[in-house]
This record gives structure tokens, C-alpha cells and sequence, in this order.
């Protein structure tokens, strides 16, 4: 899991260059704008890491019903379509 940090250094990047750029005009202040991006994205990687838990559970659900199951590719396609659901984009 990304740390608490990093995601506030990867805000504050996101927001200086995208208005260094001018590629928006910030209507208001750097600082307010930073902690909405913090607020989304930690958000984000926490639906991601719930999915991941969730997938992991019913994947070792699954294979213990059938031990010739590929736990990998189950996992990834219990992932895909969790993430379908919640409509959240992996």
C-alpha cells in the first residue's frame, strides 16, 4: 500500500505542474486544491486495496473447492469483475 506521504508528494506534483503548465487555472488556493486530490486518491487506492482483500478471500474460497483451479488467473478475473461492479476502473 502507497504510504500517506507519498501520496501527498504525488498531489503536490500533480497540482504545481499542471499549473506551472498552465494547463489549469486554479480558481483556488494550491493548497486547498492539493488536499482534494490527497482526499481522491487516497480514497481510490483504498476501494483498490478493499477489492484486492476481497479478492483474495474468494479466491482461497474457490481453490480450496477445486485444487486444479490457477489461483492467479481466478484472482485476477474475481478482481476485474469486483472492480466491474463498484465501477471502479483497476
Amino acid at each position: 500500500m502507497i504510504r500517506e506521504s507519498q501520496i501527498d508528494s504525488l498531489a503536490s506534483f500533480l497540482v504545481h505542474s499542471l499549473a506551472a503548465r498552465e494547463i489549469i487555472k486554479p480558481k483556488a488556493e494550491e493548497q486547498d486544491l492539493i488536499a482534494c486530490v490527497v482526499e481522491l486518491m487516497s480514497a481510490n487506492f483504498e476501494t483498490e486495496a478493499e477489492i484486492d482483500a476481497e479478492a483474495d478471500r474468494m479466491t482461497e474460497e474457490l481453490a480450496r473447492k477445486d485444487p486444479r483451479a490457477d489461483p492467479a488467473r481466478l484472482r485476477s478475473m474475481i478482481r476485474r469483475r469486483l472492480a466491474e461492479k463498484k465501477g471502479f476502473t483497476l
